[in-house]
């Protein structure tokens, strides 16, 4: 992506984030991004159609990134080297939240705050339904498949809107822990 484009997607994210916090989505109006954004009406359409696309755009860039499955070596931690396992790789989505904490912190603050919620559950859904649902143990095979991967994800989610609640009080490792606390024993151990 062309350098002035990123700049000015990073403009109206930023925008967006901003607006976010002083007012709820639904009266977020396009006027309000284009004057925090510093930027013409024309050019808000040239990268969203609709204030719904941008909230979808800004997700997409959030979570995807926090989702990725490649654990490569970044910054903050490096599991490039670890084996592939449950525990690995939420810590890995843990330590993306963190790095990302100044930005997510005013969005799950937000009175909009469910519509992020929303995406953010369907990657950690994806997550569950691809990395974890095959290390379940029989007890939650019991279970029916779609109670099984929405107990995790709620549990998940519930544990990181505690951490951001408490202001990242902990590690993302031991934050890794609560969460085994809470939803492993329908796990392998």
């Amino acid at each position: 992506m062309d350098r002035r484009i990123q700049k000015t997607r990073k403009a109206i994210f930023d925008a967006f984030t901003i607006m976010l916090s002083r007012k709820s989505y639904d009266k977020i109006t396009i006027r309000d991004l284009i004057e925090e954004a510093n930027i013409g009406r024309s050019t808000f359409y040239a990268h969203f159609e609709t204030k719904d696309d941008l909230l979808k755009a800004m997700c997409v860039d959030l979570f995807d990134h926090v989702f990725a499955t490649d654990l490569a070596a970044e910054a903050s931690h490096d599991f490039s080297v670890s084996q592939r396992s449950a525990k690995i790789m939420l810590t890995h989505i843990l330590y993306h939240l963190l790095d990302d904490a100044a930005r997510l912190r005013k969005i799950f603050a937000c009175e909009s705050s469910d519509l992020f919620w929303q995406y953010f559950r369907r990657p950690f859904t994806k997550l569950v339904t691809e990395q974890l649902l095959p290390m379940a143990n029989q007890n939650a095979l019991q279970l029916p498949q779609d109670l099984f991967v929405d107990h995790l994800t709620a549990s998940f989610g519930e544990v990181v809107r505690w951490w951001f609640k408490t202001e990242l009080s902990a590690p993302p490792e031991v934050v890794e822990e609560y969460f085994e606390i809470t939803a492993f024993p329908l796990l392998k151990a």
